[in-house]
C-alpha cells in the first residue's frame, strides 16, 4: 500500500494517459452505422450547408429525440476544423470532463488508493470504452457526470451556477437519448430528501435556455411527422411486465460488474490471430467461456455488495432523517438512481438494452467503491494485487474488443469510412 501512497501520482496519470489512448484506438476502428451516421448527417448539414437540424437522432420506437444539440457537437468542431477526428476528439474530451468531475467528489470522501481504483473501475473500463464512437449514447456519461458532481456542490448550500448547471445536465441528456427522465428522477428524490440545496432563480434560468432552445424543434414537430414515431407498445409497458424491470435492474448489477455487453463476449473472430477455423473456434469459446464465469463471479459480488448498501441506506431514506456523513449521501445518490430505473423501465415502451441506461453506469460503482473503501483497509497487498489485476484484465478485453467486435475492427479506419459515407451522400463545402 505504501507503494501505491508514494507513486499515486504517476499512476494516476499513466492510467489516464492509457484510458485516452484506448480510447482514441477504439474510435479509429469503429465500424460506422447507421446511428453514426445519423451524427454524421446533422453536423455536416450544419457545418457544410448552415443547415442546424432541430432534431436528433431516431429512437427505437418513438422517433427522434429533441433538440438541434447532437448537430451542434458534431459540426461545431467541423466549423473549426474540417477533419473528422474533430467531432470525435471533442466527445473524448467530454468523457474526460466526465472522469474529472467524478475523481472530484471521490477524492473528497475516499482516500488516494480508492481514487486509483475508481480510474480503474471507471476510466479503464470496457463499459465506458466499448461506446468511445460517435453516436448519441456516448455522450450521456458526461451529463450523467455533470448530474452527480453538481449535485454534490449543491449538498450543503444553494448556488446560482451549480443549480444552473444541475438542470442544464438533464436538459442536455434530453437532446441525446429517452433516458433523460431517469435524472429528472434523482433530482426529484434529492429535492424531497433535502440531499440538495438548488438555488430557484438558476433552475428557473437553467429551464428557460432549455426551452428556448427547443423551440425550433417544437415548430418542427408541428410540420414534420417524419420525426415523430407511433410505438407498438404503450406507455407504462413495464409497469404490467416483470422481465423489462428484472433486465433494468440486472444491467445496475453488471455495470458493476465485468459481465460486459454480449458484443464484446461473443462477436469475437480472432480472424487476426489465426486464419485456422478450429482453432479460431477454440479461441472463442475460451474467450467466452473466460468472460462469462469472471463476469457472473462478479454479478453476485456487485449484487451482495449492493444489498449491503441497501441495509445501510434503508433506514435513511426518508426525508426528517439526518445523513451522517458524505460516503452515506453517496449511497442515498445510488439508491435514487435505482428507483429512477425501475421506475424508468415501469414507464418505458421497450425493453432496455445496455446503451439505456448506460448514464447510470458511472453511479453504479459508488457502492463498490464503498466496498473497496472499507476493505482495502484491512487487505493492502491484497488491494494492490487486485488493482493491477483488474488494470491487466480490462487492458486485454479492451485491446480485443477495440478490433475484433460487433462495433469494431481492426479492418477498418474511421477517417475513411467518413469521406466515403460524405462522397456518397455528396457532403462538400
Amino acid at each position: 500500500m505504501h507503494f501505491l501512497e508514494r507513486r499515486f501520482a504517476l499512476l494516476q496519470n499513466s492510467g489516464f494517459l492509457l484510458g485516452l489512448l484506448l480510447a482514441i484506438f477504439y474510435a479509429n476502428y469503429q465500424i460506422m452505422t447507421g446511428d453514426q451516421e445519423q451524427m454524421l448527417l446533422k453536423g455536416y448539414l450544419g457545418a457544410y450547408q448552415d443547415t442546424w437540424l432541430a432534431y436528433g437522432n431516431a429512437a427505437s420506437t418513438v422517433g427522434n429525440v429533441p433538440g438541434s444539440l447532437s448537430a451542434w457537437i458534431v459540426g461545431g468542431p467541423l466549423l473549426i476544423w474540417d477533419n473528422p477526428w474533430a467531432p470525435m476528439l471533442l466527445l473524448i474530451g467530454l468523457r474526460v470532463l466526465s472522469y474529472l468531475m467524478l475523481d472530484a467528489v471521490i477524492k473528497q470522501v475516499f482516500s488516494q488508493q480508492v481514487r486509483l481504483f475508481f480510474m480503474v473501475a471507471y476510466w479503464l473500463n470496457p463499459w465506458l470504452l466499448y461506446d468511445s464512437q460517435l453516436y448519441n449514447p456516448a455522450y450521456l456519461c458526461f451529463f450523467a457526470a455533470l448530474h452527480f458532481w453538481s449535485a454534490f456542490k449543491l449538498r450543503d448550500k444553494p448556488d446560482f451556477i451549480f443549480s444552473f448547471l444541475h438542470v442544464l445536465a438533464i436538459g442536455g441528456a434530453m437532446q441525446f437519448h429517452y433516458s433523460w427522465p431517469i435524472l429528472a428522477v434523482i433530482s426529484c428524490y434529492l429535492l424531497y430528501r433535502k440531499m440538495s440545496q438548488p438555488n430557484w432563480w438558476g433552475v428557473v434560468v437553467a429551464g428557460s435556455v432549455i426551452l428556448a432552445s427547443l423551440v425550433p424543434y417544437f415548430q418542427e414537430y408541428a410540420n414534420n411527422e417524419a420525426i415523430s414515431r407511433e410505438s407498438d407498445r404503450y406507455i407504462g409497458y413495464g409497469l404490467v411486465h416483470v422481465y423489462p424491470v428484472l433486465k433494468a435492474i440486472l444491467y445496475w448489477l453488471r455495470y458493476a460488474s465485468t459481465l460486459f455487453s454480449n458484443r464484446i463476449i461473443t462477436d469475437t473472430t480472432f480472424d487476426w490471430l489465426t486464419t485456422t477455423g478450429w482453432l479460431q473456434m477454440v479461441f472463442q469459446y475460451l474467450w467466452q467461456a473466460t468472460l462469462y464465469l469472471v463476469g457472473a463471479a462478479t454479478v453476485v459480488i456487485a449484487a451482495k455488495i449492493n444489498w449491503r448498501a441497501w441495509k445501510t441506506v434503508k433506514p435513511l431514506i426518508k426525508r426528517n432523517i439526518a445523513i451522517p456523513d458524505t460516503t452515506h449521501w453517496l449511497l442515498l445518490y445510488a439508491a435514487a438512481t435505482v428507483l429512477a430505473i425501475i421506475i424508468n423501465a415501469m414507464l418505458a415502451p421497450i425493453t432496455f438494452s445496455y446503451w439505456h441506461l448506460i448514464m447510470t453506469f458511472p453511479i453504479a460503482l459508488i457502492p463498490i467503491l464503498v466496498a473497496v473503501d472499507r476493505w482495502q483497509q484491512d487487505n493492502a497487498d491484497k488491494f494492490t494485487k487486485l488493482l493491477l489485476g483488474l488494470t491487466a484484465f480490462f487492458l486485454v478485453v479492451n485491446l480485443i474488443a477495440a478490433c475484433d467486435s460487433e462495433k469494431y475492427s481492426h479492418k477498418v479506419n474511421y477517417a475513411e469510412q467518413v469521406d466515403i459515407y460524405l462522397q456518397k451522400e455528396g457532403l462538400h463545402r
